[in-house]
């Protein structure tokens, strides 16, 4: 008796000191836009404990917007967030600490219906065409370029643009109320199962460009502070992130689970959207740092400060070169 209750005395113990260990984590608050695709990942994190296992505990915050989560992560109110590079280059310009971690480089195209009787870029003279993320949007921003190289068209002037949010956007092109659509790449996904076809890719019209498609669009953004304070934290959310991947990438089952929460309706659209985001898993190396210059060189001619304020040239340490 004396010897069962100093085993179970024992278990107690270390069940305590499992439960305090597990308390001590620090924690890592990433800001992410709810019902965003990314979440897709950051659940897969957490379910399957890859936080834990690099020695940090994820918190996900929710916010309504992109803007949110910057002014959060600005605020101190979030360590992490997820946005694309080019902010990252015009906060570090204006003196702000800001560094990128890849995350995606998912893109949209262009979206035409079959019947709508667009074969071209050139059919779209005079037609209106629906764009999701507004006149910024660096999609647009492309294929106004791309258009503008191969045939002389400026579309920004020989069209009509609609700007909307990618669900409006999304049933006003298979309405036919636009001519044509540029959305987002998992909105792109279910148009293309009901029936919409990619007239131009965004990767297309990069490469075209001298751009490199592989460059990865979106990432994790921390501060320099959180990298120098916690290096091995950050470390972590990297290899957390490339873990999640590589887990949605092979396993079917890891994202069966996910497909309450990926509005998906019917399995054509669940299919489309597992096929989009493993296509979007950017190559597990650093950053072609001369591609992305030249990109950024393209939004600031195209975009201009409105877009990446007075940055021209990639300034240092834009990516994470941990």
């Amino acid at each position: 008796m004396k010897r069962l209750w100093g085993c179970l005395l024992a278990a107690c113990m270390a069940m305590g000191a499992v439960g305090a260990r597990a308390e001590d984590l620090p924690v890592l608050k990433v800001a992410a836009l709810e019902g965003g695709t990314v979440n897709w990942e950051l659940d897969t994190i957490r379910h399957y404990g890859l936080d834990k296992a690099e020695g940090f505990e994820l918190e996900v915050m929710p916010v309504a917007g992109n803007p949110a989560a910057q002014v959060a992560l600005q605020g101190g109110e979030a360590d992490a967030i997820v946005t694309d590079w080019f902010w990252v280059a015009r906060m570090r310009a204006e003196g702000q600490d800001f560094t990128f971690i890849p995350y995606s480089r998912a893109v949209g195209g262009l979206m035409v219906r079959p019947e709508g009787g667009i074969a071209s870029l050139g059919d779209l003279k005079g037609k209106k065409i629906g764009i999701a993320g507004g006149p910024l949007d660096k999609s647009w921003l492309i294929l106004r370029a791309y258009a503008q190289k191969e045939l002389g068209l400026d579309l920004a002037t020989e069209t009509e643009q609609v700007f909307g949010a990618p669900p409006l956007i999304m049933e006003s092109a298979l309405s036919g109320e636009v001519d044509a659509a540029i959305n987002f790449w998992h909105f792109m996904a279910k148009m293309e199962t009901r029936g919409m076809t990619t007239l131009v890719s965004v990767s297309d019209a990069a490469q075209a460009l001298g751009l490199d498609p592989e460059t990865p669009l979106l990432g994790y953004v921390v501060s320099d502070r959180l990298v120098a304070e916690r290096p091995a934290m950050v470390a972590g959310l990297k290899r957390a992130s490339r873990a999640a991947k590589e887990l949605l990438a092979r396993d079917e089952a890891a994202f069966a689970r996910l497909r309450d929460q990926m509005n998906a309706k019917n399995d054509a659209q669940y299919a489309a959207l597992v096929a989009g985001y493993r296509a979007g898993i950017p190559a597990d190396a650093p950053v072609d740092q001369a591609a992305a210059g030249r990109m950024l060189a393209l939004m600031a001619d195209l975009g201009g400060e409105e877009l990446v304020g007075k940055v021209h040239d990639l300034p240092p340490g834009t990516f994470l070169s941990q």
